[in-house]
């Protein structure tokens, strides 16, 4: 909450490409699930291409004065979903994209978990919640069609 006479620090930014990353620090969500979010969304909609070269650990957590085991924890967790890949002293860049759908169905899947979260949810109801719609979509309309 503002004091009287006391003007908020702005939000730490950095950035990416020709795009700024800005961390909330009155958002629920921790500065390394913001980052981890941010790119994910940026990639999924293509606003971060494929081979995108992306700043180091410690240059984005001085941009963000963020400590650089958050932005560390942050790109670990980008790479073990497969968004971006670290290539030693050549940098972490996007990592190939996925087809469209897989994309589409990512964004669909985050938007549901922010929901549940938002209302209260904790992780294995919300894990249920999506399993058990899963079982229910494939037993009415049977196996995936396309491909």
């Amino acid at each position: 909450m503002a004091r009287p006479g006391h003007r908020p620090e702005p939000a730490p930014r950095g950035r990416i490409g020709r795009v700024r990353l800005t961390i909330d620090p009155d958002s629920p969500d921790a500065p390394y699930e913001q980052i981890r979010a941010r790119i994910a969304a940026g990639v999924r909609s293509g606003e971060f291409p494929v081979g995108l070269r992306l700043p180091t650990v410690r240059g984005l957590a001085a941009e963000l004065g963020l400590a650089a085991n958050t932005v560390a924890k942050a790109y670990r967790a980008l790479e073990a979903d497969g968004v971006i890949e670290t290539r030693g002293r050549n940098g972490t860049v996007v990592a190939g994209s996925r087809d469209a759908a897989a994309r589409e169905v990512a964004g669909a899947a985050e938007g549901f978990a922010r929901l549940a979260r938002r209302l209260g949810l904790d992780e294995a109801a919300t894990r249920a919640a999506a399993e058990d719609a899963i079982r229910a979509v494939w037993a009415d309309d049977g196996p995936p069609r396309g491909g």
